[in-house]
């Protein structure tokens, strides 16, 4: 290693607002001599540039770097040391090498992408007309270095684009695109920031604004980046929400002197319903009729009536013999039409054809301009040559084409503006404004004023009237009302809404006015996720429609092929014909032969029709998509939607899943007299000590402590302490100013625990109800003590075991209760006080009230349906056996989870999961459909292809139900297609003739635009979609099935000890025997005794 004259200096540059500035600097100083390597970083701000120390210094480089009008300054300049004729410069991202004894440098070696560098960016594409359109884009920009990917939306005109900054700008991305012949814009740019807006700004003059606003903007905190362009007066500003918000960036502006207002979403919602394309169409239709009405009239007098042509007596002449009356208005008005009414078609299709491709244009400008051409070819011909009879042309041909083509345009935009309804109603729920209010610290109102949706933050109290939106995410913080939520949910039973209660912007407050804190706004509400979930869907594509995208890509050729090949067969057939040596030497006979030739020829170009493939797939997805999000099932993309209605096996996951995901309190043992200690008294007590713990099953015993006594206040603990995985502990006192201010909830529970003894029955509490069962034994009635108004209380709180050893007496009947719960798959937590068992507690985590249902139709859909759950193995099968589950994976892990996923997929089988956690996650991805539940995890919604917007498992039959009814409308459309291209050929080439079946240009031309409109309107059929409702399901046979589910038989395997087909694996040490839960004579369960093993395996779990 020798020292170098080579020395590395890091700057740190101001004032760069694109990829241009990047280039700029690069290729200005990189050029200069003794520059060996130079890279800038936009986002970081940054420079590294290795140079030769006796030509230059890390200030000379930032000098030169300022002199070109940005600001820049020197951090840092370090010496190198190398070993060779070669500079390696690493950087985070790549490594850059230069000649040593290069003396310039014209081009840098391209940096390898890497993660970070890699971004996504959308663009609006105009001008697709079919799928061969989507493949000309793709196919041309995927080949561009830089591009990662990109996909082609002919439904959105949209591309995403996924591209290596390093390599190529978005502006580049678009303006090679534009030049395949699409206008196209820039939609978004998908950075690393957590959010970005789009401001409309005024004022500004000349760059020097631009810099002056960029450079005050990105001062503040939270600023991620800000780009201001002069010419269209915009600016994009991302940042990060936790440390400034829209309103801040706008006062900023504002009070530099210009004007600044957010983008409106108008324009997209304008995109979805295709006005722009529609009106387009429309105009184009309406003077293509213009001319078409009087061409059809001719046709009809001259041709149909007069019959000028079989007999040239009839024809009227002008001038000369040669040029008639028809001929002569038939060309005046097809001129027009040819290079007016035909202009979208000739540009777009020499666009596409300087590029190698062709599309729908080139067949439709094929068959008009042959058709023209060859008529104004032949009618000057007859008048130059002095014919005695005007010949037959084709000027009926371009007029009719057009009128059909812009028709079926026109409807067929109409029809996909209306596939995309579901999305532009989704969007235009969003509310416009909120009215934002300030309060003291009393909580009055101090102002109140409107405001933009998008300029609301977090954390802003947002006052919403009765009838008005909701216009944020956020939670109630005052008043009371009732919230339409059934856009989200499709639920259209009010949701009531008090103090603490969640509500979902673009829901409708029915009733009483509420005060909302703002907690997710801009793209993290729920709306706005919902809207990118769909729109993500709907543009992506199903794995069936890349097969019609390429069938599509060979199309036009192969039409223009076809039509070749058809007119050399009809001269071939008219000079060497049976009749044709009769004929060769007439004039007549060699128009007639040529004019046939061409005609058929045109036809063939003008039925074909590559849109009706193009379009069977996007419009049947856009579709099912949109019916989905209507109904709360929000499918992620093309693939999960096809590959849904395949599904073999589908795996549940238990916690949060089949069950409600949060334990509940739903029986209580009493063992204690009301004369020793009263039930509520009990209550209180464990209320107290658990409400200082953090557990869940702590925590259920508040609940119930709360909604039963209804007060909010607690006693004192003291010494409180926390058994990790054995229980709670602590002194209570004061209870008698908690028993004080206690309410019973209604007059039903008083009756069963007040007074001196208690009654069996149900405790009515909120939302739900819990048993209560008496169970006191002789040595409780021998205690002989009054502990109600007792000054302090000794408390224990948790298993067995923990009480034991806390010097707490458990009688026989309480041992007993604790097993019989335990075999159950409940949990039973002891309450001790003063030394004695006060309350034996019962928690579970209860079953979903259509978790049964939802198996049974699973079952009957013939899908094999697994539970897959960490929990011990006795939870787990109580569970299965509560929904009627077969077969049971217990104490599986959450990495296990995905091996076994990937098990039972090794037989072949589509598998589908369901879950909802973080733990679930890795199986949700490894999965063929993933199935999350909305109000679970994000991490488990963002693995999934499907997200339930309704915690109601019947969403996932309803998913599977809509994912048949696409795919087979899918199957319809393509059919559809295929045999209208199959047979409309061969009879436009003239095929049946001998039988009589003739299809003359403009009536090919009506079949082809009418097949695109038949193909969209067909997709609209699966607007009719029903998802099913728990009515609908419960058939005679799932009462059957309910009834017999005690005798099923019920599998239970622990961890991967089983292979996919559900065997068990003997030769695994720690295999779990299959546990069988069957039906004695009497009804009853066999319940199965517990050894000391797996009695401690199951203490352990509890608390």
């Amino acid at each position: 290693m020798i020292p170098s004259k080579r020395k590395k200096a890091i700057v740190n540059i101001e004032g760069m607002t694109c990829m241009s500035c990047v280039k700029n600097i690069e290729s200005n100083v990189g050029s200069q001599k003794g520059i060996d390597s130079i890279k800038v970083l936009l986002k970081e701000k940054k420079g590294t540039i290795v140079f030769d120390s006796s030509l230059w210094s890390g200030n000379k480089v930032a000098e030169a770097i300022d002199d070109m009008g940005f600001d820049c300054k020197l951090d840092n300049e370090e010496d190198i040391i190398e070993d060779d004729g070669y500079v390696p410069v690493k950087q985070d991202d790549f490594i850059v090498i230069f000649p040593e004894n290069e003396n310039s440098i014209n081009t840098a070696a391209s940096p390898p992408s890497t993660s970070e560098s890699t971004k996504k960016c959308a663009f609006s594409v105009e001008g697709m007309t079919c799928a061969s359109c989507v493949a000309h884009i793709e196919r041309h920009i995927s080949h561009i270095q830089g591009i990662k990917s990109i996909v082609v939306s002919l439904m959105f005109h949209k591309a995403e684009v996924m591209f290596d900054e390093n390599q190529i700008s978005p502006s580049e991305i678009r303006d090679a695109i534009d030049d395949l012949g699409y206008p196209t814009q820039i939609l978004e740019e998908n950075t690393n920031s957590d959010s970005k807006i789009s401001l409309t700004i005024g004022g500004m003059t000349n760059q020097n604004c631009t810099r002056r606003i960029e450079s005050h903007v990105m001062a503040l905190r939270g600023i991620e980046s800000c780009t201001v362009s002069l010419p269209t007066s915009t600016a994009i500003v991302e940042f990060v929400p936790a440390g400034v918000g829209p309103r801040d960036i706008i006062d900023l502006i504002q009070s530099l002197g210009y004007t600044a207002e957010l983008a409106t979403h108008e324009d997209r919602l304008k995109g979805l319903s295709h006005e722009k394309d529609i009106l387009k169409w429309r105009t184009s239709f309406l003077i293509s009729l213009i001319f078409g009405i009087p061409v059809m009239g001719i046709m009809i007098y001259f041709h149909w009536i007069m019959h000028t042509h079989s007999h040239p007596g009839n024809q009227s002449k002008v001038f000369v013999p040669a040029l008639s009356v028809d001929n002569l208005i038939l060309f005046c008005l097809a001129t027009p039409v040819q290079f007016f009414g035909g202009r979208h078609f000739y540009i777009q299709s020499w666009k596409a054809l300087s590029h190698g491709t062709a599309n729908m244009d080139v067949l439709v400008v094929l068959a008009t301009s042959i058709a023209y051409i060859y008529s104004a070819t032949i009618l000057f011909t007859a008048i130059i040559l002095g014919w005695n009879k005007s010949p037959m042309t084709f000027f009926d041909v371009p007029p009719m084409l057009l009128v059909f083509i812009s028709l079926g345009r026109w409807l067929e935009f109409k029809a996909k503006g209306k596939t995309s309804e579901a999305l532009s109603k989704l969007m235009s729920m969003q509310a416009k404004e909120a009215r934002l209010i300030t309060r003291d610290s009393e909580g009055n109102i101090l102002s109140e004023r409107g405001i933009d949706i998008e300029l609301v933050q977090r954390n802003d109290l947002i006052k919403v009237l009765s009838g008005e939106k909701i216009a944020v995410d956020g939670i109630v913080i005052e008043g009371k009302s009732a919230a339409d939520e059934s856009f989200i949910t499709g639920e259209s039973m009010p949701v009531i809404k008090k103090p603490g209660d969640p509500v979902i912007g673009g829901s409708v407050n029915q009733s009483g006015m509420i005060i909302v804190k703002a907690t997710h706004v801009g793209a993290y509400s729920t709306l706005s996720q919902i809207v990118r979930l769909v729109e993500e869907a709907q543009t992506s594509k199903a794995p069936i429609q890349h097969h019609a995208d390429r069938l599509a890509g060979y199309f036009v050729p192969f039409v223009v092929g076809i039509s070749s090949i058809t007119l050399i067969v009809w001269l071939f057939i008219g000079i060497y014909g049976k009749e044709s040596s009769l004929h060769k030497n007439e004039r007549n006979f060699w128009e007639e032969t040529i004019r046939t030739a061409f005609e058929y020829a045109i036809t063939v170009l003008a039925i074909a029709c590559p849109c009706s493939l193009g379009l069977a797939t996007p419009t049947a997805i856009m579709v099912g998509t949109g019916v989905g999000a209507r109904n709360g099932i929000l499918i992620k993309g093309g693939e999960p939607l096809e590959i849904s209605q395949k599904i073999k096996t589908v795996v549940f996951d238990k916690t949060g899943t089949i069950t409600e995901g949060h334990p509940r309190v739903i029986k209580v043992y009493a063992t204690l007299p009301q004369t020793v200690l009263s039930f509520k008294s009990v209550c209180a007590i464990a209320g107290s000590v658990e409400s200082n713990s953090e557990h869940p099953i702590g925590s259920s015993i508040v609940n119930f402590a709360k909604d039963l006594l209804g007060n909010t206040q607690w006693s004192a603990v003291s010494q409180f302490v926390v058994s990790a995985g054995s229980g709670v502990s602590g002194i209570v006192t004061n209870l008698s100013t908690v028993l004080s201010t206690s309410l019973v909830s209604n007059l039903s529970n008083m009756a069963l625990i007040d007074g001196t003894e208690l009654k069996q029955g149900i405790l009515k509490l909120e939302n739900h109800q819990v048993e209560l069962s008496p169970l006191i034994d002789d040595s409780a009635k021998a205690i002989g003590e009054n502990w109600n108004r007792a000054s302090e209380y000794k408390v224990v709180i948790g298993n067995e075991i923990f009480l034991v050893n806390n010097g707490v007496f458990i009688p026989s009947t309480v041992t007993n209760i604790l097993s019989m719960e335990r075999q159950s798959g409940n949990i039973a937590i002891l309450i001790g006080i003063n030394g004695r068992v006060a309350s034996v507690v019962t928690i579970a985590d209860q079953v979903k009230p259509e978790a049964m249902l939802a198996v049974y139709s699973l079952h009957k859909m013939g899908k094999h349906v697994v539970l897959l759950t960490g929990d011990n193995a006795k939870t787990a099968e109580a569970t299965a056996k509560k929904v009627g589950i077969r077969e049971v994976f217990a104490e599986v892990l959450p990495n296990q989870k995905k091996d076994k996923i990937k098990q039972l997929q090794a037989f072949g089988n589509k598998v589908a999961m369901v879950g909802d956690g973080v733990n679930d996650s890795p199986a949700l991805a490894q999965a063929d459909v993933g199935i999350a539940i909305a109000n679970g995890s994000d991490v488990a919604i963002e693995s999934a292809g499907i997200v339930l917007v309704k915690n109601n498992l019947l969403d996932v039959v309803g998913a599977i139900l809509l994912s048949k009814a696409t795919v087979r409308r899918i199957r319809y459309n393509l059919f559809f297609a295929l045999v209208y291209n199959t047979v409309g050929i061969p009879v436009a080439a003239g095929v049946f003739k001998t039988f009589g079946i003739v299809l003359p240009p403009w009536m090919a031309a009506a079949a082809m635009a009418m097949s695109s409109v038949s193909v969209v309107s067909s997709s609209l059929f699966l607007k009719n979609f029903k998802k099913p409702t728990s009515k609908s399901l419960r058939t005679p046979d799932f009462k059957l099935f309910r009834r017999k589910i005690a005798e099923t038989e019920v599998h239970v395997y622990k961890g991967l000890d089983v292979d996919a087909a559900g065997h068990r694996d003997i030769s695994s040490p720690n295999r779990f025997t299959g546990v069988k839960f069957t039906a004695s004579k009497n009804g009853k369960k066999r319940l199965f005794s517990l050894d000391e093993d797996e009695r401690q395996e199951i203490l352990s779990d509890i608390v």
